[in-house]
């Protein structure tokens, strides 16, 4: 199935996209919740009859709603929490070759994240920023994980089960307020916690079955061959693939997972494809030109994220009416 979560005459609804077109769940089995939380949290028996369901319903045209004529929200509006991981090696060996570092041994021994603020996840549509996050604004290219089930200390084995489905991430960054706090070797934080967005919905492992590659050697879990593409203002600015995340999901799971319940609803990025963001693409237009003109984000600029399977995940960037900078402060 594909999930959304969508807003209709003021009201938060959960839905399948089929063709384009919208099933409300509540219309599939009344009992169902329009919080997709509790959704995800009922048995896979239950939620594999209203799928069922849900196929014998296609074409009653009573209860469907065009994707165009809705809001869509978030698919996980509110997440128990959202991670983003660092899984390729690809960006992280480009952009430690942009700033004149060795690549790190260490990525090759454990996969790695940090927290982000759930609370500012949204979906599809504008994305407001302040003056400071337009100091070096930048996208970010990735996919992401929705939690599907309660689990601890989960094995990279078996942590495939953990997954209830798959969404497209843009980890917009403030890159300037991201590496003046990091160089007191704490965060990201300010230069992460305004917007990441997560869309346009949240796609079933069934879904890509046909899609899924081995992993890369010597690492463990299921893997996806999914075109992954960029565009900002109808420009093609980044493109890559699925299948060369290093680290896979399982293996970022196990080690969330290590002494810590993680529960239905939680979101986990990959990190940023190779090419997916302009931190590395300027890195490495000044190494090939010196004369290259780094390029970010401005406002009303809209950025539209592909990915095989997945869909289109399209955003406007905003501005913000006001002076206010944080920036100004230091002392």
């Amino acid at each position: 199935m594909k999930l959304v979560s969508y807003l209709q005459n003021g009201e938060v609804k959960i839905g399948a996209v089929v063709k384009n077109e919208i099933y409300p769940l509540h219309e599939v089995n009344e009992t169902l919740s329009n919080d997709i939380i509790s959704f995800l949290k009922l048995d896979d028996k239950i939620k594999q009859e209203a799928e069922k369901k849900l196929l014998s319903m296609v074409g009653a045209q009573n209860l469907i709603s065009p994707v165009k004529d809705v809001e869509l929200l978030a698919p996980v509006p509110r997440p128990i929490s959202c991670r983003d991981g660092y899984a390729f090696r690809q960006h992280v060996a480009a952009a430690r070759r942009n700033r004149g570092v060795e690549m790190i041994q260490e990525f090759d021994q454990y996969p790695i994240f940090y927290f982000t603020n759930h609370n500012a996840v949204q979906g599809p549509g504008n994305v407001y920023c302040m003056p400071d996050h337009f100091q070096q604004l930048d996208f970010e290219l990735e996919i992401a994980i929705v939690i599907g089930k309660e689990g601890r200390n989960i094995k990279a084995k078996d942590a495939d089960n953990y997954i209830a489905g798959f969404t497209i991430m843009n980890d917009l960054s403030a890159r300037k307020l991201q590496m003046e706090e990091m160089l007191l070797n704490l965060g990201p934080a300010k230069g992460k916690d305004f917007s990441t967005v997560i869309g346009p919905w949240l796609v079933t492992p069934n879904e890509l079955e046909s899609c899924l590659v081995p992993a890369k050697q010597g690492h463990v879990g299921n893997n996806y061959n999914l075109s992954m593409k960029c565009w900002v203002n109808d420009i093609l600015v980044s493109e890559g693939n699925v299948k060369d995340m290093d680290w896979t999901f399982a293996e970022i799971i196990e080690r969330v997972s290590y002494g810590v319940t993680i529960y239905p609803g939680e979101v986990i990025g990959s990190g940023t494809v190779g090419t997916g963001c302009f931190l590395e693409l300027n890195g490495t237009g000044k190494l090939i030109n010196p004369n290259y003109i780094p390029q970010w984000l401005q406002p009303n600029d809209v950025v539209t994220m592909q990915i095989d399977g997945l869909g289109s995940l399209v955003n406007t960037i905003k501005a913000e009416s006001t002076d206010w900078s944080i920036l100004s402060l230091k002392k």
